[in-house]
């Protein structure tokens, strides 16, 4: 027992020198070269015939000319062609993977116009006691709501109720009705 104890203790030891050994370095950093540049407006003639180019005493060499993308440009028109229901498994209120993009979509929508609020129904199928598939309903329109608050929603913006099982969307009593009804719709306000 003390001899593993004792080889264990040494080979943490000779880790830790190995690694101080790699941190070690011959520069020393009072003794580097340091640049300091000064930012500056770009004026769009980088790189253009008569444009600046390079860098000359007393001017600051130009910035990079790449265009700021806004992904919350469009995003109200992609909601609008994501869809509007989340489907659930039996018995399960964990929001699937194959509905991340649809959640996502509508966070980014809700998320660009703070303005706009969003209320999510939750659904379940006939199976099962009123008190029990309201709770369950409750809980899949939660777990929506707070994927788009993970995903920068105002908590004020979405809504979260249940319906349960009384608002079906298929009459059926066989599992592809009973798939149809086990669902979150997302309904603006």
């Amino acid at each position: 027992m003390k001899s593993t104890l004792r080889t264990t203790g040494w080979t943490a030891v000779a880790a830790a020198a190995l690694l101080l050994a790699g941190c070690a370095s011959s520069v020393k950093l009072d003794e580097a070269p340091v640049e300091s540049r000064t930012p500056s407006a770009v004026d769009g003639t980088a790189g253009k015939p008569g444009g600046t180019t390079g860098s000359t005493a007393g001017t600051a060499t130009p910035q990079s000319q790449v265009a700021a993308v806004d992904l919350t440009k469009g995003a109200a028109s992609a909601a609008a062609s994501a869809g509007r229901v989340v489907y659930f498994d039996f018995d399960s209120f964990v929001v699937k993977d194959e509905f991340r993009n649809l959640v996502d979509t509508h966070a980014r929508a809700l998320a660009a116009n703070k303005g706009k609020r969003m209320m999510i129904e939750g659904h379940t199928d006939e199976r099962g006691g009123r008190e029990y598939n309201l709770a369950l309903g409750q809980k899949r329109a939660e777990a929506v709501a707070k994927s788009m608050v993970l995903l920068g929603v105002g908590e004020t913006q979405v809504e979260a109720v249940s319906f349960g099982k009384e608002r079906p969307v298929s009459e059926g009593h066989d599992e592809g009705a009973w798939a149809k009804n086990r669902r979150a719709e997302l309904k603006d306000k």
